[in-house]
């Protein structure tokens, strides 16, 4: 985890007893230099009651400091793509959001100036852990991977779809990216059983899914990606969102400010954001 003020946060992991440990003695952050030079293997190696109890009251950050490249997979579950009314894909549709609007798991999304038609995407997001090109197969992909996360791809549908829409316009504004609030590595994380994904507005539900919907799985979906760019340590993967988005209703209930979101995947935790307008 990180957590503290915005551009201040502290790198902490969770002990067997859900507290915080300071592990800023090993890395001043949990980035790209901390996982390509093993940091998470060095953190195995430490006795967690030895560092210092960071207070739980502190905000939480997003668990990677702020990503090279943040790259998403559009359409990656049949009914979404029906619900979307779009052409269900014969290999990944992939496009970035800007790496400046991750943010914090509880942290506010601001609805942008000029939005019309604010959407919700709860995601399972990938954490790169070594630069991937060119990977020879699928069975490679475990290896190179940090952890996994929450993320939140919050979307302005008019930006990304009318107009002169683009999907990186209607997808990069600032606090579209809630992320975390921790990064679960591997090996506590059961991808052949699948996770659960869940999504409410104002306590009302959403999107309800699970990964073993996904039309292209995580190790099909970074071999894929490794073979058309490089993907680098500290780089975030969102792997697509299960139905049940704003932009699939017969009578879309677009976000608003004042709305609450919450959502959550199978031991990843949960997250929670209030939409609040613009300055």
């Amino acid at each position: 985890m990180r957590v503290g003020p915005v551009g201040a946060e502290v790198p902490v992991l969770l002990d067997d007893d859900g507290q915080r440990r300071d592990i800023s003695s090993v890395t001043p952050d949990i980035d790209r230099a901390f996982l390509a030079g093993g940091g998470i293997a060095r953190l195995r190696t430490l006795d967690a009651s030895d560092l210092p109890i960071v207070s739980d009251d502190l905000r939480i950050g997003a668990p990677i400091a702020r990503p090279g490249n943040v790259l998403c997979v559009g359409l990656n579950y049949v009914d979404h793509a029906n619900e979307s009314r779009m052409q269900v894909p014969v290999e990944p549709v992939l496009f970035n959001k800007a790496p400046n609007c991750v943010v914090g798991p509880d942290d506010d999304v601001i609805l942008p100036r000029g939005f019309t038609k604010a959407d919700w995407e709860v995601e399972l997001g990938v954490v790169i852990g070594a630069t991937c090109r060119y990977l020879s197969s699928p069975e490679e992909v475990l290896a190179n991977i940090a952890g996994f996360v929450i993320s939140n791809d919050v979307s302005e549908r008019a930006f990304q779809l009318e107009g002169t829409g683009q999907w990186v316009k209607g997808k990069s504004c600032e606090t579209f990216n809630p992320c975390g609030p921790w990064l679960v590595t591997p090996d506590e994380v059961d991808l052949a059983a699948g996770l659960d994904l869940w999504l409410d507005v104002n306590g009302e539900r959403r999107q309800t899914g699970h990964t073993s919907d996904l039309i292209f799985d995580v190790a099909f979906l970074i071999h894929y990606i490794s073979q058309y760019l490089v993907l680098d340590p500290g780089d975030l993967v969102n792997t697509g969102t299960p139905p049940g988005v704003a932009m699939g209703m017969a009578d879309p209930a677009w976000l608003q400010p004042g709305d609450v979101m919450t959502l959550g995947i199978t031991g990843l935790g949960e997250q929670r954001q209030a939409c609040v307008q613009s300055s």
